[in-house]
């Protein structure tokens, strides 16, 4: 593995800007094997060396992956100056450079992945790939089988091409009709633009799969947990990543 500059390695794993760093490394708050360090071009093995910041360890992390039950109220953004963003939630990540795989509206709660990881971020989101996306929802409106069949060729939601078919199955239909739904596409607002295109609206969204990642149900609205070795492998074994 290669070396890291001190500074580089605690910007990375969330300590601060370099800047910040510099400042603090003065105070003698960081050890190495041991031995406080004051200089920040001092390199290191992550992978070898020992590195305490204030008292705590820090181990290395190139990825990290989280799985997210969003709640209403929070962007799907790394930045937001009005409002909460799901990256804020992870409290205890290690790196800086988090991300969400993808967004959902502020007002739509459910499975979300977080992570650093690009390459896998590129592969879950590529329209070539039809990764299915199948989501729970309270609908106004009796939803029927003609709604089944509508969704099943693909509707006019305003664009310039139908939507690609998706599967609906409709799970009880009342005035308050519940639903799941899977797509394999994410055009903006799909989901309460395709009821709107049958005369219907959505009163609540939840996601609760991506491909093979499924929402954690034991996980409460806003809570979060690392993925699974096994979920991880599930991920990049279906697009052949290593």
């Amino acid at each position: 593995m290669a070396l890291y500059r001190i500074d580089k390695f605690l910007a990375e794993m969330d300590f601060g800007t370099r800047t910040e760093i510099k400042k603090d490394l003065k105070k003698g708050i960081c050890t190495i094997n041991g031995e406080i360090i004051n200089q920040p071009d001092i390199k290191i093995d992550p992978q070898k060396d020992i590195v305490c910041y204030m008292g705590k360890r820090i181990l290395y992390a190139d990825y990290e992956y989280y799985l997210l039950n969003k709640p209403q109220g929070v962007v799907s953004a790394t930045e937001d100056s009005l409002h909460q963003t799901v990256v804020d939630l992870i409290i205890e990540k290690r790196r800086k450079d988090l991300f969400p795989v993808g967004r959902l509206d502020m007002d739509t709660e459910g499975l979300l992945l977080i992570t650093n990881d690009g390459n896998l971020a590129h592969q879950l989101l590529s329209p070539k790939k039809h990764v299915d996306k199948t989501y729970y929802a309270k609908i106004k409106g009796y939803v029927t089988p003609e709604d089944i069949a509508l969704f099943k060729e693909g509707l006019n939601i305003g664009e310039d091409e139908k939507t690609l078919p998706a599967l609906l199955n409709i799970l009880s239909s009342d005035e308050i009709s519940e639903i799941e739904v899977t797509l394999t596409e994410g055009k903006y607002h799909q989901v309460k633009r395709m009821f709107e295109a049958v005369e219907k609206e959505v009163l609540f969204l939840k996601r609760i799969s991506m491909g093979p990642l499924k929402l954690d149900e034991t996980l409460e609205t806003g809570n979060y947990r690392p993925l699974t070795d096994d979920e991880i492998a599930q991920l990049k074994g279906l697009y052949k990543l290593c």
